[in-house]
């Protein structure tokens, strides 16, 4: 019984070692459509960034280093933090969170917006910081771990409380502003909110309220008006972004223009981050699209497979919210390229460039794949059909 619970035929007294254990234990197949979106993003970075760089007179392929740098690092990040235990990554996503938290406090006062109109980043002289990427993560993990005590005899009201900070960080993301990142917070709030048991009734009464808060901005913002208005008009503007987006999409049919033939990264400011899949489309075609959705895919329903056998409540509500944040911060991307969606400034995860995007991205899978590690009781609970 001694070798069953612990180890699969390693005695307790043996201990296994760390890297073979982690290989053993991890979900070994997300962990290569991880690897082959960061493939990906270093193809589109080759193809959309050299024009930007020329653009402000650096060496042609100064931002695919930087992707290179970044990646790597983000990388070495996830594997470090996938090596965590629950206990551990529950400490690390608390603490994590209370200092991204105050660092979105403190954007007013010490941020700048680099001539966007939105007060997202810390200047830091030789890169930026975006604070709202990191506090993500950090947040499906506080909110979990409140929700799951909430569930516990004599626990703390961990729903209400991962719901007040929900609402004081979506006000404060919406002042920047930043509705993207405010959207996906509210979005992985509620949808652990749902796994842990709320009431349908609950759920409408929020959709309404959301529904209303979303009416009020859009009577007392000229920022989200002006980007409704241009969703729902019939008529694109070719000279806007999702002008440009949209052509280079239907441009680039099933198997693209060729490698380095498109024309979109000249137009778009962004092509290298928030359009990285107009770039994609126009040059390499439907195909590598649909490779990049599938990748995506594979990662998030992998991780939500092994998630639905956890008994574990923290585990089940962290893990689920964030493969669903990474999920869902995926489609608002595309879906705002291809204008099924109103225009946000929103990274493809893994694939954009972007220091800080891609080392929260590696900081919320490495999270998440530590969460989705084979532990030894999952072994023992199948061996007697639980």
């Amino acid at each position: 019984m001694t070798e069953m619970v612990f180890g699969g035929g390693q005695t307790a007294g043996t201990a296994e070692p760390v890297l073979p254990r982690w290989w053993r234990t991890i979900d070994s197949w997300g962990l290569l459509a991880v690897i082959g979106l960061f493939g990906c993003g270093l193809l589109l970075a080759l193809a959309a960034s050299p024009p930007l760089a020329t653009n402000n007179g650096l060496d042609p392929f100064h931002y695919v280093y930087r992707q290179i740098f970044f990646g790597s690092l983000a990388l070495a990040t996830m594997v470090l933090v996938s090596m965590l235990s629950p206990r551990q990554v529950r400490r690390l996503g608390v603490l994590g969170f209370l200092a991204a938290f105050l660092a979105v406090a403190l954007l007013p006062v010490f941020g700048t917006d680099f001539g966007k109109g939105a007060v997202r980043w810390y200047s830091l002289g030789f890169a930026s910081l975006q604070p709202s990427e990191f506090v993500k993560p950090g947040f499906v993990i506080f909110a979990a771990w409140m929700m799951a005590a909430s569930a516990e005899p004599g626990g703390p009201p961990g729903r209400a409380i991962s719901f007040i900070v929900a609402l004081a960080l979506i006000g404060m993301l919406a002042l920047q502003p930043d509705y993207g990142q405010a959207s996906l917070i509210l979005g992985s709030w509620g949808l652990m909110y749902f796994v842990a048991g709320a009431s349908m009734t609950l759920l409408i009464v929020l959709a309404i309220l959301v529904a209303g808060a979303g009416v009020l901005a859009y009577q007392t913002s000229e920022h989200v008006a002006r980007r409704i208005d241009g969703y729902l008009s019939p008529d694109i503007d070719p000279s806007t972004q999702i002008g440009f987006a949209t052509n280079a999409i239907r441009e680039g049919g099933f198997l693209g223009v060729g490698i380095g033939e498109g024309t979109v990264k000249w137009s778009l400011p962004d092509a290298h981050t928030d359009f990285i899949i107009a770039v994609a489309a126009e040059e390499f075609g439907l195909i590598l699209c649909l490779l990049i959705l599938f990748l995506f895919a594979t990662l998030v329903l992998r991780a939500l497979m092994r998630l639905v056998r956890e008994r574990d409540l923290f585990i089940r509500l962290a893990g689920t919210g964030l493969a669903v944040l990474f999920g869902m911060q995926a489609l608002i991307n595309l879906g705002v390229a291809v204008r099924l969606l109103p225009a946000k400034g929103m990274t493809l995860p893994f694939v954009s460039y972007g220091g800080s995007s891609l080392l929260a991205a590696g900081i919320l899978l490495g999270m998440l794949f530590a969460l989705t590690r084979v532990r030894p009781q999952d072994g023992l609970a199948d061996a007697f059909g639980l």
